[in-house]
């Protein structure tokens, strides 16, 4: 059974004030505009459905949607409409940090309240961000792939364990910190990687990358992917190659009706949950229209599934 903790975490820091609570802006509802950077993940699908839930349960709130289809000149534009039709808050899941730093910092200066959802912009021009620390995530990862990867006995004899990494989209702020957090947890360890590529975070291309990766590896002993559809598309292009059952394959997102089925189906040793956020993003859109302070972070907690755990609901990363 694992220990239980707050789904929950507040990090210590400055307080994020909103301007005074005022009536919406547009009619009897406050109008919220959502801008996705894209519906082709599972996870970011989830993410939408979540905040529908939680916005369902507030006759008080409308959401609007748009979903940028993965590019960043698109969901740059349509901040730029939400800013135009002067919505009451913005909640964005950006692409890129970069790129959408601006038109975020646009939106904060003409005092509409910005949360920032799961990838973060530079700077601080924005009300809150909501995310799971991603380093942390794949730190964790890392630990338990080197457990793993220690008992093996090519490496119990002397040698070194044989790992593929597949990353996220390396221009955004998760890819970067599964590769960073991940990459600490090999310091000194016998362990190499023997491949990496950027999957974009899409299944489709992940195995195509693992094809490459097994053409010229004839060994593979784990394949670490910064999501659970990377993971599952590398599992399919070794099993094609009939080299499944040597590789040990490790994800991060851990929904139920994916990574989780994944683990229970053992095509999956381990997924890392990452929460969406969207009910919290809806409590605290709440409470700024309301007027309340929020913390200007607010770090989600997380959980690893695997089979000995998966039935009971994971266990929480300490």
């Amino acid at each position: 059974m694992h220990k239980e903790v707050p789904a929950v975490l507040l990090l210590l820091g400055a307080l994020a004030l909103p301007a005074a609570a005022a009536g919406p802006k547009h009619g009897a509802k406050w109008v919220v505009g959502m801008s996705q950077c894209n519906l082709g993940e599972p996870w970011r699908v989830q993410m939408n459905a979540d905040i529908r839930r939680a916005a369902e349960a507030h006759p008080e709130l409308e959401v609007v949607y748009k979903d940028a289809q993965n590019d960043t000149l698109r969901q740059r534009s349509q901040i730029e409409e939400f800013i135009d039709a002067d919505v009451d808050l913005l909640i964005v899941s950006p692409k890129e940090a970069a790129p959408l730093t601006p038109p975020v910092a646009a939106a904060y200066r003409r005092s509409i309240p910005v949360i920032v959802l799961d990838r973060k912009v530079l700077g601080d021009a924005y009300t809150q961000f909501i995310g799971a620390d991603n380093q942390r995530i794949g730190r964790a990862a890392g630990e338990w792939a080197v457990g793993r990867l220690l008992a093996l006995p090519q490496v119990r004899a002397g040698g070194r364990a044989r790992i593929v990494e597949l990353t996220g989209l390396m221009t955004s702020t998760p890819g970067q910190d599964r590769l960073a957090g991940f990459h600490a947890a090999l310091r000194g360890q016998p362990v190499d990687i023997i491949f990496t590529a950027d999957t974009q975070w899409l299944e489709p291309r992940a195995r195509e990358e693992m094809e490459s990766a097994l053409a010229v590896n004839p060994r593979i002993d784990l394949v670490y992917a910064h999501n659970d559809p990377a993971a599952h598309g590398a599992y399919l292009a070794a099993k094609a190659a009939e080299r499944e059952k040597d590789i040990v394959f490790v994800g991060i997102d851990g929904l139920p009706q994916e990574g989780q089925v994944y683990v229970r189906q053992g095509l999956l040793a381990a997924s890392f949950e990452y929460p969406t956020g969207g009910r919290e993003a809806i409590d605290s859109a709440l409470r700024i229209l309301r007027g309340e302070a929020v913390p200007r972070q607010l770090t989600l907690h997380s959980r690893v599934f695997t089979p000995a755990n998966v039935a009971a609901g994971g266990e929480w990363l300490p």
